[in-house]
């Protein structure tokens, strides 16, 4: 205890030498995440001294195995780390698929090369990793893909597409599902590999969405090579990675519905909108659903908190992860409803520097994939029911 007390004072200490004061303040769009990567641009010098400072202490990573970059921290020092982020409001250095997805994924499948090849450039937020799993006839049945690779040896060549690839046109690698075995059942004679985005043959297009505004693009392989040396775990393994893989991504999409490190409570917002009168909202009916919302946002939190707990002390988190991506999308989507509630017509203007380019009304539109994304709600309730709550077929 004395040990773990320590470490507090310790972390509270680097915290204030460390963290600029810029980077302690709500982000005001999405410029001011920082992606990293070989072409990212840093929107400030604190931006870049935040990350640099991190990812020199592990703490991109807290919780990896140093040897590989990380903080080598264990659960309870990591949680000292994230409160003490959370006491200062502190930003997180880097939001990374990198980290929250392909990240683990090496850790417990890769090869020890890979593991030393591409996790200590993840930690230090110098490669942007894009995800490559549906494709446009694979979506919900993600096994049905049919992006192929055919066997020349020491390479793969690969023809086909993924579709709803996020970020795609500014990713440096890809992590891809890839039918390397077309005669076997589909869940079957899958791999999962790696590939610099560079690769010749790959090209991008970009999905536009209803908020004027995407991440998404489509890709394309027209005799693509990519190195049998790339593929994580066994060739035609793939699928039991991707599920593994998808259980870490579930759990980041379910971050949507908690507390954002750098953001402001949705009570403080309608606050400093509308003012008080008599000390509290004077609409009831808002007031009642802002305090439900903050409530059951903070359970959410503590039930992702203490699961993560249980993870790290050995219990998988498994079909959990359905369980926090589905009600963590539908928190998000709550809290901009309430947002543009709070907005009123305001939060409708579309364009002009006023609204930040129409910023509160694209996100409120753009939550609504929330619920697409990462599989749909339908899928995840069919995994709760089945899996966690033990219901028939």
């Amino acid at each position: 205890m004395r040990e773990l007390e320590q470490f507090r004072s310790d972390v509270r200490a680097w915290l204030e030498a460390h963290c600029p004061e810029s980077m302690r303040e709500p982000y005001r769009s999405e410029a001011d995440v920082c992606w990293g990567g070989r072409n990212w641009k840093f929107q400030s010098e604190d931006q870049e001294i935040w990350l640099r400072c991190m990812a020199e202490k592990g703490w991109t990573a807290p919780t990896w195995p140093a040897q590989y970059g990380g903080g080598g921290l264990d659960r309870e020092h990591a949680k000292i780390l994230k409160q003490e982020m959370s006491r200062i409001k502190a930003r997180p250095p880097i939001y990374s698929f990198g980290i929250a997805m392909i990240g683990p994924a090496l850790l417990k499948y890769g090869s020890e090369e890979l593991k030393m090849q591409h996790l200590p450039p993840i930690v230090r937020g110098e490669i942007r990793w894009v995800q490559g799993y549906s494709e446009p006839n694979a979506g919900s049945d993600l096994a049905s893909l049919q992006a192929r690779a055919d066997d020349q040896g020491d390479h793969y060549i690969v023809n086909g597409s993924k579709i709803w690839t996020s970020y795609g046109e500014k990713g440096d690698w890809m992590f891809a599902l890839i039918r390397t075995d077309s005669e076997a059942p589909k869940h079957q004679g899958i791999s999962l590999i790696l590939f610099d985005m560079q690769t010749p043959g790959i090209s991008t297009r970009p999905i536009q969405l209803i908020s004027g505004k995407s991440p998404f693009t489509e890709t394309f392989f027209e005799n693509t090579r990519m190195e049998k040396n790339q593929v994580v775990g066994e060739p035609n393994q793939g699928w039991t990675i991707a599920k593994y893989l998808l259980t870490h991504e579930r759990e980041m999409i379910g971050e949507t519905g908690n507390l954002q490190s750098g953001a402001e409570l949705l009570s403080h917002i309608a606050v400093k909108k509308l003012g008080l009168d008599n000390g509290r909202l004077s609409n009831p009916v808002l007031r009642t659903d802002i305090a439900r919302f903050e409530i059951d946002e903070v359970c959410h939190q503590l039930t992702m908190e203490r699961a993560r707990d249980e993870t790290k002390a050995g219990a998988s988190l498994g079909p959990s992860a359905s369980m926090f991506k589905y009600y963590g999308t539908e928190l998000n989507k709550r809290r901009y409803e309430l947002l543009m509630a709070v907005g009123a017509q305001d939060a409708l203007i579309w364009e002009g520097a006023d609204s930040n380019e129409g910023e509160l009304a694209r996100r409120w539109l753009r939550s609504k994939g929330n619920s697409i994304e990462g599989g749909t709600s339908e899928i995840q309730l069919n995994i709760v029911a089945k899996r966690i709550l033990g219901l028939p077929g």
